[in-house]
């Protein structure tokens, strides 16, 4: 059973529990609301109501877990678990492999996978996505485990605590070895998937540097400010260095790799628990490192 266990300190006595669990824990009044009907808000072993007292040195427990159903069908695969403890799941996504059930991919989704992962070890969890990657780039993707964790790490990522890292292998070589990509970036149509860089788009940042230079290819590792869809192949095809295998946002076809050559290798975030940095890397995959063998010669 997930839970988060508090001693009141002296500063909250006499105070409500929804003030304790807002101001103090970070908590919505949302999650608080529905852990308070559900009864799993407890002041030393007893169920309370939000407006509960609480006094200085009693003892409270937030019951995370919940009954929850979603529509995902368990599916056997093998996941590369790269850290796992009981509020988060973090995983390496092989490429090819869609992150969520859609119409047209109903099934081998990651959350399929994670889905029969979490039955299979007794864990009453639904998937929830913190981030996302495309099917076609590979590397960490963040899954939490409860209402709890999701709260706190989305509220890390728009406060900007939360760094998502990544390797490219580009076309050419950048004219700076590193630097900052600042264009918004636009999506013309509703019915178009490809976005553009454009004035009228949303505040988009990349940071960059160039780890390895080839004769004409780079390494590149890419920093993200902002998370925009596509943002890292939109920025770096602007800048005139379309990812090898980006079809999209680069060149109609590339024989060397049959996706992009894009990687989520490192993430670095605070634990939503204990507030422990938390630094996760991701070995770059066979094929991007097949490539850069084919790059060299």
């Amino acid at each position: 059973m997930s839970k988060i266990q508090k001693t009141v300190p002296a500063e909250y006595d006499k105070r409500k529990i929804r003030e304790y669990l807002k101001e103090d824990l970070g908590l919505s009044t949302r999650l608080i609301r529905g852990a308070a009907l559900d009864k799993r808000i407890l002041v030393n072993k007893k169920a309370v109501k939000m407006n509960y007292m609480i006094s200085e040195g009693e003892h409270i427990v937030i019951i995370l877990d919940k009954e929850e159903s979603q529509n995902i069908e368990p599916e056997k695969m093998d996941l590369d678990i790269v850290y796992e403890d009981e509020d988060i799941i973090v995983i390496n996504k092989k490429p090819y492999m869609v992150v969520h059930p859609t119409k047209s991919h109903f099934n081998g989704t990651l959350s399929n996978g994670v889905m029969y992962y979490f039955k299979e070890t007794g864990q009453n969890s639904i998937v929830r996505l913190v981030s996302r990657l495309d099917m076609n780039t590979s590397g960490l993707i963040i899954i939490a485990k409860n209402q709890f964790a999701h709260m706190q790490l989305s509220k890390e990522m728009r406060e900007e605590h939360f760094q998502k890292r990544y390797l490219a292998l580009v076309h050419g070589n950048l004219k700076e070895r590193e630097g900052t990509i600042n264009k918004p970036i636009y999506r013309e149509s509703d019915d178009v998937i490809k976005r553009v860089v454009d004035p009228r788009g949303q505040e988009s940042i990349t940071h960059y540097k160039v780890l390895e230079r080839y004769e004409n290819a780079d390494l590149v590792e890419c920093l993200l400010e902002t998370g925009r869809t596509h943002q890292i192949r939109v920025h770096l095809s602007y800048l005139g260095n379309p990812i090898y295998g980006d079809f999209l946002y680069g060149e109609e076809e590339d024989e060397l790799i049959p996706r992009q050559a894009l990687h989520a290798y490192g993430l670095d975030f605070y634990s939503p628990r204990t507030r422990e940095k938390l630094s996760l890397r991701a070995e770059m995959p066979e094929d991007m490192k097949e490539l850069i063998e084919k790059i060299k010669k």
